[in-house]
């Protein structure tokens, strides 16, 4: 495989071989079901994927909550299958099986032996085209999502996080939390969450995708009869629905510092600047550049906040990137008396790979990180069958492990300075959970920030 392959919408039938002599096909049927293998050599096992193209941020008023408030009601059972059923479905064959709510994608999984592929693929479109939502279990599930949304609230770093990037984000969609709040999951209603999921179910939104030990023939046909099981018109013509636009949103910041008290022995900081849409050609760049600022126990951030100083345990930077939006940011956690040193000393470090660039010895390390990781990660069919999922949902194209590593080595030094520079530029963002001084941590950050 020669440079990244291109998922047109409009083609029916696709087939190469990638990285590792794996054998990647897809086949889109007329009615817009998009179904994609990765047939690994020597596998024994594989992992499997039903994704929608909606997450929290499609959410409209009424329905805020309702994306993670399904992705548990799926499991809570069909007309043919109990919730105790699908359980046992996968728990008799050794099998994993959970769900994952996003900001722009919903994904049902299971991970089991090749000879399960069947039974997996029955369970999961069955819930998928399906599920009830009982009323009984709605009331049960809301307790439960309660109960999931407080223990995050009883987390500080998570509290962190969702501040964060509505701080970041401002009132765009993507600033809200994926799970919803306990105000939104409160108020959530069946019929709500039912609307929710048959807009935005069908076939030309569903995309399947396996990655092992999979002929792709026998699993197109699996989902095929499911799907026709399940009472779904597979011979009607749609289109599959078409992708994000990946054109850049304007974002407005949220309040620019966020302070949230609480009497802990650590603080919780978030630091951190808009970044680059999940499209951009300098994503490979922003892996570089986050690899040698904040990326390993050798990168900059550690070295300077943990081995030099001795500020925090956990110290690191992470750069998400969505269809029309981006974020930088910078984690620590500290004792609440230095958070205004440690906030200085990450903007600080910043600051100077932005006026000073990189070293060989830093562009070295990043390149030998990043391409040992992702070689390491394709070890497991879970990265596998993401990397199917979100190639077709988000990217368009497939990439392999040739062609990413081909595109990591032209990033330059040069052009890991430049996009330190436009990150130091953007509006900076601050989100803290602890016992903070908040005279003086503002004053920190005030002198931090000039």
């Amino acid at each position: 495989m020669n440079g990244a392959v291109e998922f047109p919408l409009d083609l029916a039938e696709l087939s190469f071989r990638a990285a590792g002599e794996s054998l990647v096909r897809r086949s889109v049927l007329p009615s817009g079901v998009r179904i994609l293998s990765e047939h690994v050599p020597g596998s024994r096992s594989l992992t499997i994927g039903y994704w929608v193209a909606v997450g929290s941020r499609d959410e409209q008023p009424g329905h805020f909550g309702s994306t993670h408030f399904l992705e548990h009601l799926l499991f809570k059972g069909t007309q043919k299958r109990t919730a105790l059923d699908i359980a046992v479905a996968f728990d008799s064959v050794g099998g994993e099986h959970n769900a994952m709510t996003a900001k722009e994608y919903t994904c049902y999984y299971a991970k089991v032996q090749d000879r399960d592929l069947s039974m997996a693929v029955e369970v999961l479109t069955d819930m998928i085209t399906s599920s009830l939502l009982d009323p009984v279990e709605f009331e049960n599930e809301r307790g439960v999502i309660l109960e999931e949304l407080a223990m995050a609230d009883d987390d500080p770093a998570d509290v962190a996080n969702e501040r964060f990037f509505e701080a970041v984000m401002g009132a765009h969609p993507l600033g809200r939390p994926i799970g919803g709040t306990r105000e939104t999951i409160q108020a959530a209603t069946r019929a709500a969450v039912w609307e929710h999921y048959r807009a935005n179910y069908r076939p030309q939104d569903l995309v399947v995708t396996v990655a092992g030990a999979v002929d792709h023939d026998v699993l197109v046909a699996a989902v095929t009869r499911a799907l026709l099981l399940a009472g779904w018109d597979l011979g009607e013509y749609a289109a599959p629905v078409a992708r994000r636009t990946g054109r850049a949103a304007l974002i407005s910041q949220g309040d620019p510092v966020t302070i949230v008290r609480r009497p802990l022995e650590q603080a919780n900081l978030l630091v951190g600047v808009p970044g680059l849409l999940a499209a951009d050609d300098r994503r490979v760049t922003m892996s570089v550049l986050n690899s040698i600022f904040g990326g390993g126990m050798s990168s900059r951030l550690f070295q300077e906040v943990r081995e030099k100083r001795g500020l925090a345990y956990s110290v690191y930077s992470f750069a998400p990137g969505y269809s029309d939006a981006g974020l930088f940011g910078m984690y620590a956690g500290c004792t609440p008396a230095k958070a205004g040193q440690v906030v200085e000393l990450m903007l600080g470090e910043l600051n100077r790979l932005a006026e000073g660039g990189v070293t060989a010895d830093e562009m070295k390390r990043a390149s030998g990180q990043l391409s040992g990781a992702s070689a390491l990660a394709l070890e497991d069919s879970d990265t596998r069958m993401s990397r199917l999922g979100r190639s077709e949902i988000t990217l368009g194209e497939f990439v392999d492990l040739d062609e990413a590593l081909r595109r990591l080595a032209l990033v330059t030094a040069e052009d890991v300075q430049e996009l330190a520079a436009e990150l130091v530029a953007g509006p900076i963002s601050v989100a803290a959970v602890g016992a903070l001084d908040d005279d003086a941590f503002t004053a920190a950050l005030t002198a931090a920030r000039h």
